[in-house]
């Protein structure tokens, strides 16, 4: 394949993706070495940056996909939510922080740090894919709880160690380190 023809051919496999794509899936799927695909991926992503295009492309959550760029996060989200909200509650959102911050972490854990029952919380979770069971521990046979690829890419970040640092002035966090101690 010829280069403007690779390059194509890496355009027409990511419009048609729902999630990221690894750069190895990408290789496989076109028969070109990883290395290549990536210098490809890069070049593409410097081209769509420098034509200031509506959409960028970027590697997150392990992989590329296009997303629209965030100056125009204002006219996509009101051209997609027209108006109807689907936001997490407070509940959810604090419930998701928890399992983001001590993952993999079981649901009575959750639950202890919380100071509330979070069983429809983390139900909801899971039904909406930011959270998923990541095993069981070994010691009390407790369902482990992590979040997953989506909510990486919801948040547009790589991993969960680009989540931000937590603020050591938090309150309760002395107890908190406590606790673990213990277990």
């Amino acid at each position: 394949m010829q280069g403007d023809r690779r390059g194509a051919a890496l355009e027409a496999v990511l419009m048609v993706v729902d999630q990221p794509v690894s750069s190895a899936e990408l290789a496989a799927t076109l028969e070109l070495p990883e290395p290549e695909v990536e210098e490809l991926l890069r070049g593409l992503a410097a081209e769509y940056d420098a034509a200031g295009r509506g959409f960028e492309l970027r590697s997150v959550a392990g992989g590329w996909r296009f997303y629209s760029r965030p100056e125009f996060a204002d006219i996509v989200s009101h051209y997609v939510l027209e108006g109807q909200t689907a936001r997490l509650t407070q509940a959810a959102l604090e419930t998701l922080a928890v399992i983001a911050y001590r993952q993999p972490v079981p649901r009575s854990r959750v639950a202890a740090i919380r100071g509330v029952n979070v069983d429809s919380v983390v139900r909801t979770l899971v039904s909406r894919g930011l959270v998923e069971e990541a095993g069981t521990d070994p010691e009390s046979g407790a369902i482990l709880y992590q979040t997953t690829s989506y909510f990486l890419e919801r948040l547009g970040i790589g991993s969960v160690a680009e989540l931000p640092r937590l603020s050591p002035h938090l309150p309760g966090l002395d107890e908190l380190a406590a606790m673990e101690l213990e277990r």
